[in-house]
């Protein structure tokens, strides 16, 4: 017997202004529309006088066709005095991948994507190497060899863009990328406004801790007994953007750097799919350079 097919919903993802009173005037206008609440998750933050909310409702029987439901939400946080946004669960972002010569990360998400786990379609890989072309073709992706230096950084960014638009790209992974992104590349692709976070990075430490390159080397140099993965937005600070997601695994005096890196890489696997999975979602929003994850 085949599993029927997933209802679809609507979710909506809100910040406003904290007053009395915003839970039930939400509710109520789902409500008052005819819909079916399936989830509702409400976060005050006293100190900046904010509130979040995250509501999720059942599309079949709700009084606003589907075309019109954004420009209403849009007017609701309007006169909430917030920034709101709505998407649909059974809408399948298109994404990319950028990777460079490892495999765990890319081939852990193409296994996912494939068994149905993560909610998305990958139509394009882009590495700056030519590592890994055979696993992204075998899934089915264009693989595109960008190879990236110092003179050539500006030229490579304005091409991966031009391919990002080519493939109606709207989320972009760096799965053991290596390479810096410039500020004016995600000023380009995050060009919808200051809240559109479109780049998830994994960062193989437990940020905050060992920013920058080989943080297993200086993990182990310290004598630490745990180590983990971050993943988090991109932005122009260097591993310093807003985290989704983080893995630990503990290790001993025993282990070499060898040993950390290979526990490290499960880590880094596992918080990956994990950060990819809330945003997909829509289980995470941003704000005051943090996240709230709704799960």
């Amino acid at each position: 017997m085949s599993a029927s097919k997933p209802v679809a919903t609507a979710i909506l993802q809100l910040i406003c202004p904290d007053r009395p009173g915003l839970v039930s005037e939400l509710s109520g206008w789902v409500a008052a529309n005819g819909g079916n609440i399936r989830h509702a998750d409400h976060h005050t933050d006293a100190g900046a006088g904010l509130f979040l909310s995250r509501i999720e409702w059942d599309l079949d029987g709700f009084g606003l066709p589907r075309p019109a439901i954004p420009a209403a939400v849009a007017a609701l946080a309007g006169r909430l005095g917030g920034e709101g946004q709505v998407h649909f669960s059974d809408e399948l972002p298109r994404v990319a991948i950028f990777v460079s010569k490892q495999t765990h990360c890319l081939v852990d998400l193409l296994w996912r994507t494939r068994a149905g786990e993560l909610p998305m379609q990958v139509p394009l890989v882009i590495g700056n190497h030519p590592d890994l072309q055979a696993e992204a073709e075998a899934f089915g992706a264009r693989f595109e060899h960008l190879p990236v230096s110092g003179a050539t950084k500006a030229q490579v960014e304005a091409r991966q863009l031009a391919l990002l638009a080519e493939h109606g790209i709207e989320l972009v992974v760096l799965a053991k990328y290596m390479q810096v992104l410039s500020g004016d590349f995600l000023a380009a692709f995050q060009s919808k406004g200051p809240h559109d976070h479109r780049v998830i990075n994994i960062h193989h430490s437990f940020l905050p801790a060992f920013k920058g390159a080989q943080p297993y080397h200086r993990a182990w140099e310290r004598g630490v007994k745990l180590i983990g993965a971050t993943a988090h937005y991109v932005t122009e600070d260097l591993d310093d953007g807003p985290i989704i997601e983080q893995s630990i695994v503990h290790v001993s005096h025993r282990d070499e750097v060898a040993d950390l890196i290979r526990k490290g890489r499960d880590c880094e696997r596992l918080a990956l799919a994990r950060a990819l999975r809330l945003h997909l979602r829509r289980e995470v929003m941003v704000y005051r350079g943090r996240t709230a994850v709704f799960q």
